[in-house]
């Protein structure tokens, strides 16, 4: 039976092809990770309320918003020379109004509006082109009221009305848009591109096992790389924060909202490893030895006939 020789130009070829697309793939693995997780998990607003609800019982948190929304609450009363003595019953008052139950409703509440507005600005290309706005006059309505309970005296004086706050500048809004409506399909061709491309580079590999266990550890590496990107990146957002006193809170708000990203890196260094190992450990196993061929049994000689006598 004649035997096939291997072409070594063919499978110097197929070799070259089959590394350059399972490394794409494996670039592209956490690129798609991280984008599925921004637009499906941080474009969604339930599930955006979701994360940020637990937060409400955060020390670090609650201690931000206690003093930014008692120093802005202290401004709007005016109060001039009085300010050193209500400054402090304010402060005082909104930390205690962080410890209820309608704090923890306007906590949600806040994030919600914050969201839908956010998510508005970045979807409609005809909204508004000035800052991204949210009117937080419910939240000031619940602290005038605990002030007006505890008699504050400056309390009937906080305006409620049209109390809007910037949550995105005008001049960043345009690029956002952009950047969201990009992450919005790689969500979609990524994560279907990374599939695409590893299983043809393991397809057209002239050694499938090898091609394989190549993919398994370059998914690992992926992930592992997205995991130290977002310890990277927590770190660069809270050095660039000007108030050090309100990094814990913030420091709180990165891990939450990057739990999720957090845990799919760990499964693609996990998945990774999983399918590396086990690639690796087919090649242990030992190979049968090919089946001898049968000896051919010799037909008996046949003796001569004797001579009669």
């Amino acid at each position: 039976m004649p035997l096939h020789r291997i072409d070594p130009h063919r499978t110097r070829l197929r070799n070259a092809l089959s590394a350059t697309l399972v490394a794409l793939a494996c670039l592209l693995a956490p690129c798609g990770t991280l984008a599925a997780w921004a637009a499906f998990g941080l474009a969604d607003t339930g599930r955006y309320v979701g994360t940020m609800a637990p937060l409400a019982a955060d020390p670090d948190v609650r201690d931000a918003v206690a003093d930014a929304v008692g120093d802005e609450v202290v401004r709007e009363l005016d109060a001039g020379a009085a300010d050193s003595a209500v400054g402090p019953f304010v402060r005082d008052a909104v930390r205690s109004f962080t410890r209820t139950e309608a704090f923890r409703v306007a906590w949600e509440a806040g994030n919600r509006a914050v969201h839908d507005a956010v998510l508005h600005a970045l979807r409609d290309d005809a909204a508004t082109r000035g800052p991204v706005t949210v009117d937080l006059a419910p939240v000031t309505a619940r602290v005038r009221q605990r002030l007006a309970a505890d008699h504050m005296p400056f309390a009937h004086r906080i305006p409620v009305e049209h109390t809007e706050v910037a949550v995105v500048p005008a001049g960043e809004v345009a690029g956002l848009r952009k950047g969201y409506h990009v992450l919005d399909a790689a969500a979609f061709w990524l994560p279907l591109a990374t599939v695409v491309l590893a299983v043809t580079g393991i397809a057209v590999a002239a050694c499938r096992r090898r091609a394989l266990t190549a993919t398994g550890l370059g998914t690992a590496l992926g992930g592992a790389l997205l995991a130290l990107a977002i310890a990277i990146g927590r770190r660069l957002t809270l050095a660039d924060l000007p108030d050090r006193l309100h990094r814990p809170a913030a420091g709180a708000v990165y891990d939450a909202l990057t739990a999720t990203l957090r845990t799919a890196s760990w499964l693609l260094l996990a998945l990774g490893l999983t399918v590396a190992l086990a690639s690796w450990l087919t090649t242990l196993r030992p190979r049968r030895a090919p089946a001898a061929a049968p000896t051919p049994v010799r037909a008996p000689t046949p003796s001569p006939p004797r001579a009669r006598t």
